[in-house]
């Protein structure tokens, strides 16, 4: 008797797309057109675990012989069907042994010149009063990046704040800096901001364009969402003054295209119409929306019935996005845009993202944070740019969140996509940045099917549309 062959349901999940069946296989995030053979062997394998030779038997009058075993062999080695062998360890239970930092994050100025009500800096202070970074500090970040990881080929700088154009001189002084000590060391370095605007003037867009920044702006949408949380220090509404400037910005701008980062929080769900306005109206190239869903002041999260609405609306948004695609244009949703590049490109990930893998956050007094987000809580720092990094308790964090024992991660279908979700959101919400961030797994599981039938469709009517706009990912 041959051995037993049984479906290995956690590393296979099926996504219907008309009369297709979409087979995502889990451990490598790739996606498959589900032939009739493969259909029926795991249609059969479903119903009962059975021998090979039974399989063949049970699909006998369908498929002939030959096809079955040759099919049975390909889902053995993508381990979706076991023929009792052992599978190959989960990707969640390796440890970090030695990080690969390759982005270091520089919080120029704690200060900011805006007040914005739901602001994750409950400490963030005044321009007058905020504490700046100096250039020493600033530089020694950029040689603790050359240090650690000398081997990497490109760098990217992340300028962070508060505001961080309130610290214009240092930003000016470190492009100068970088530039040339990347290219005395053979490598490349590029420059990432995100700005709330306000400071931008004519002069700075164009030195900035010379010096090709990735360039994000933090805007909410038209001025009635806008100004319900972006505002001055004296309370008044910026909407005006940042949509001149973004416009002034975008009409500059020349040598990358500008994102529109929004932050949606309790009563702000309408994504579609939000979008419209960055997208058509002021012309951004791309527009995300982060929610809101555990950030330092709590009235301001969004209620879990707005974020069930939130992501209705996101779909509704990604079903404008699909239409588009199809007659081969980009509307420039950023977060399924995202998602389906992730798919295209089976982008599989241990953990949510590069914090503490890639990249370190450096606050105004060298210490180095796991990412902006937890500069000045009260997470223990992972050493000083003056020192070194504590590698072994950066490991030790790290490792914590790869092993998925007895987490709903564990065998969950987007493992490998969602890697447990942010860090702060579980920091903020469970008081440990290690704990999956469950509040929002089902809404994460649905929009991720979504995401597979609209690449999915794209693939079938306009497979041009992602060669043209699914940028390879750069080896980072």
């Amino acid at each position: 008797m041959g051995a037993i062959l049984n479906l290995v349901e956690r590393n296979l999940h099926e996504v219907r797309v008309d009369a297709d069946r979409m087979l995502f296989h889990i451990p490598s995030s790739s996606l498959f057109a589900t032939d009739a053979v493969t259909g029926g062997i795991i249609d059969a394998l479903r119903e009962q675990g059975c021998s090979p030779e039974e399989l063949v038997h049970r699909l006998g009058g369908r498929f002939a012989g030959q096809e079955v075993q040759e099919t049975l062999r390909e889902l053995i080695a993508l381990e979706v069907v076991s023929d009792g062998s052992p599978l190959t360890p989960e990707i969640g239970l390796k440890k970090v042994e030695r990080t690969a930092l390759n982005t270091v994050v520089l919080n120029v100025n704690t200060g900011c010149n805006l007040s914005c009500t739901y602001c994750y800096k409950e400490d963030l202070d005044k321009p007058s009063a905020g504490k700046k970074m100096g250039a020493e500090t600033a530089e020694a970040s950029v040689e603790m990046l050359l240090r650690e990881s000398p081997d990497e080929e490109r760098y990217s700088v992340v300028f962070f704040g508060g505001e961080p154009l309130s610290n214009r001189p240092l930003i000016e002084h470190m492009v100068a800096y970088c530039e040339r000590r990347f290219a005395e060391a053979g490598k490349q370095v590029e420059f990432i901001m995100t700005t709330n605007a306000t400071l931008l003037t004519e002069e700075i867009v164009d030195w900035l364009n010379a010096h090709r920044f990735g360039l994000s702006v933090s805007i909410d949408g038209p001025k009635t969402v806008h100004d319900r949380n972006r505002i001055t220090v004296g309370g008044q509404g910026t909407y005006d003054v940042v949509r001149r400037k973004a416009e002034m910005l975008l009409s500059r701008y020349t040598s990358r295209p500008v994102g529109a980062r929004v932050t949606l929080t309790t009563g702000v769900t309408d994504v579609e119409t939000i979008w419209d306005h960055l997208f058509n109206e002021l012309g951004f190239a791309e527009v995300g929306f982060a929610p809101v869903t555990s950030g330092d002041i709590s009235s301001f999260n969004l209620t879990s019935e707005e974020l069930v609405q939130v992501f209705a609306n996101m779909k509704a948004l990604g079903r404008r996005y699909l239409e588009a695609a199809l007659e081969h244009r980009n509307i420039g949703f950023s977060n399924l845009h995202q998602l389906i590049t992730d798919i295209h490109e089976g982008h599989k990930k241990a953990l949510p993202c590069g914090a503490g893998l890639k990249m370190l956050a450096v606050d105004h007094k060298g210490e180095l944070n796991l990412c902006h987000r937890f500069t000045g809580s009260s997470l223990p720092t992972f050493g000083n740019v003056h020192g070194a990094v504590k590698q072994v308790e950066l490991n030790d964090f790290l490792s914590q969140r790869l092993d998925r024992t007895g987490t709903g991660c564990d065998s969950c279908r987007i493992r490998n996509l969602c890697s447990g979700g942010c860090y702060h959101e579980s920091y903020a919400r469970y008081g440990d940045p290690t704990h999956p961030t469950y509040h929002y797994c089902e809404l994460m599981r649905d929009w991720v099917d979504f995401g597979i039938e609209v690449y999915s469709r794209i693939m079938a009517v306009n497979p041009a549309f992602i060669s043209r706009y699914i940028t390879p990912r750069k080896a980072h």
